[in-house]
């Protein structure tokens, strides 16, 4: 049986809900880590909630949660998290071929409710060969569920992080490794990737105890350089070379 929903809004939009559920299950215990750490913090219970609902990125709110406590100043913490959501720019310059036809009122919200997770699955259902006019509702399903999601869970933290002492320190961020490696480990599906993956993660390794997470953004810049060089030498073989 087919995995391609019928086309129609609805069948799109419960779709990118269905497959997104697992993603947000692993998010959630991030979340709830955000809620926590961000109280530990100094950040008062609305501006943490504030950072979720206005910010929604949740590698650059952990980032900017450390940077705030550690006193560091807002344009290093402006430029760090611009740096660690640059991605986000690759991700929107893969979409834009199959979104380049939507009405502004679709594009801004779906623009700033881009995920990691949405991405995976959104990308895997623009890809198919069916002549749908109504992926974009996928895609709101997918981004809707991960928003409230994470506004939920941000506020258990938040609460959590009030009366119990030291809940940073449990080990529920551990979820969203898992989750982050299950959605980057099938994307692998050439030899540039490949290589950018294994820079970025040495680097990261190696740089980990740099101040300001200096080590993640040279991980994030070494490995998209990684990517780059290896794709501008192997331009004339068509769609790269596969591993």
């Amino acid at each position: 049986m087919s995995d391609v929903p019928p086309p129609t809004r609805r069948a799109e939009f419960l779709a990118g809900v269905r497959v997104t559920i697992p993603l947000a299950v692993g998010a959630a215990p991030f979340a709830i880590i955000f809620g926590a750490l961000a109280i530990a913090s100094g950040i008062s219970p609305l501006g943490a909630a504030g950072m979720s609902l206005f910010v929604f990125a949740g590698s650059s709110q952990f980032i900017a949660t450390g940077l705030v406590s550690g006193g560091v100043s807002v344009a290093i913490i402006i430029f760090t998290t611009l740096i660690v959501n640059l991605r986000h720019a690759l991700y929107s310059a893969t979409l834009a071929p199959y979104m380049k036809g939507l009405a502004q009122r679709w594009m801004l919200p779906l623009a700033f409710w881009l995920t990691d997770e949405s991405f995976v699955v959104v990308i895997a259902r623009y890809s198919k060969g069916d002549a749908s006019p109504y992926k974009h509702w996928f895609y709101f399903g997918s981004a809707l569920l991960m928003y409230t999601n994470w506004q939920f869970w941000t506020i258990v933290g938040i609460v959590a992080g009030q009366s119990i002492p030291n809940l940073e320190s449990w080990g529920l961020d551990f979820a969203m490794t898992v989750t982050f490696t299950g959605m980057l480990i099938p994307q692998i599906k050439s030899r540039p990737l490949l290589l950018a993956v294994i820079v970025a993660g040495v680097c990261a390794v190696l740089f980990n105890g740099m101040p300001n997470k200096l080590g993640l953004l040279i991980a994030a810049l070494a490995g998209v350089a990684a990517g780059v060089i290896a794709e501008a030498n192997i331009k004339e073989v068509p769609s790269s070379q596969p591993i």
